[in-house]
């Protein structure tokens, strides 16, 4: 797939290169905006904007009702907690009611994996973007992952990423850790790092590595440690205890003492290494607070560069769809 003008953003998995420079270097052009006294563009005015989050979320959830509001949307936003989904409405009926309202985008998180693809059919009219659904895709922390890395690259070497495009990535090497079996974000990373060029490779207890690890386009690190030296990216993952993560481990210090990225561990850093996590970070767990502190841990700008990057995510997808086809 080479653009999302006009179209779904369900997953990373099958976009190519050129589409996902196409979403970075929309995403850069908005970063402009965030600067401005009035951060505003007139780019979705009149159009409709549904939030739907059907699991708790902050970030992802914030940033896409920013992101909405500053290319002048209109948002609905869904208290799944008091609405008639309590009351065993279907999701099906839910989305009804919701298009009826006369809707341009929906974006939606859930618990269960194609949850989004299934909206996507329900309301073809509809763009829909999926933040994140079960254990299978989180589109937009995979492309803010990405497009903090290239920004930063890019600075190193005095240019933007736009003008840099996926060059910097070539040969970059990213390790991911941690729980990879229930992570989204996981998936959704690895998809986007090696279409752009990386070498990516995977730690984690043998428990929490994906049944199907053999079928994806990465290696699998046996050592923590000598991963840390050899990594230009360290991706770390928060363990999923809300997806059962806690039984496929001995414990949680346990964990920590195998791939938990310690004061000692962060030693083998290099001084140019960059630490991500997707948050929320499980303190003392994953990472030692100390080094989520330290320069090297980007999760800040991460949080920054998501509303630039949701920005150009509803523009080109909404944007693109002329809405002549209700």
């Amino acid at each position: 797939m080479n653009t999302i003008r006009g179209a779904n953003l369900l997953s990373l998995e099958h976009l190519s290169r050129t589409s996902l420079v196409e979403i970075l270097d929309t995403a850069e052009s908005f970063v402009e905006v965030h600067q401005r006294s009035v951060k505003k563009v007139p780019a979705l005015k009149g159009r409709v904007v549904a939030s739907l989050f059907f699991e708790e979320s902050t970030r992802t959830r914030l940033s896409f009702e920013t992101a909405a509001k500053r290319l002048s949307a209109d948002v609905l936003s869904l208290a799944v907690a008091s609405s008639s989904v309590k009351k065993g409405e279907s999701l099906r009926d839910t989305i009804a009611t919701i298009d009826a309202l006369g809707i341009d985008a929906v974006v939606m998180r859930h618990q269960s994996s194609g949850a989004a693809m299934q909206v996507s059919r329900y309301v073809p009219h509809v763009r829909v973007i999926n933040a994140g659904d079960g254990q299978h895709q989180h589109p937009t922390q995979g492309l803010l992952d990405v497009f903090t890395i290239r920004q930063l690259l890019a600075e190193r070497h005095g240019t933007t990423g736009a003008e840099s495009g996926a060059e910097l990535f070539d040969g970059l090497k990213v390790l991911i850790v941690g729980d990879v079996r229930h992570s989204r974000v996981a998936r959704s990373d690895v998809d986007a790092y090696v279409a752009l060029g990386a070498a990516v490779r995977l730690c984690a207890p043998a428990t929490l590595l994906p049944v199907d690890v053999a079928n994806w386009p990465v290696e699998v690190a046996e050592s923590f440690d000598d991963a840390l030296e050899w990594a230009d990216v360290v991706g770390l993952l928060r363990l999923q205890r809300e997806r059962g993560s806690g039984s496929f481990v001995p414990s949680l210090a346990e964990f920590t003492f195998t791939h938990g990225l310690t004061v000692e561990r962060a030693k083998r850093l290099r001084p140019d290494t960059i630490v991500t996590h997707p948050g929320p970070m499980n303190r003392g767990v994953e990472i030692d607070s100390r080094v989520a502190d330290l320069p090297v841990a980007v999760m800040t700008r991460q949080v920054t560069n998501g509303v630039p990057i949701r920005m150009a995510v509803l523009f080109l997808t909404v944007a693109g769809n002329p809405g002549g086809e209700r």
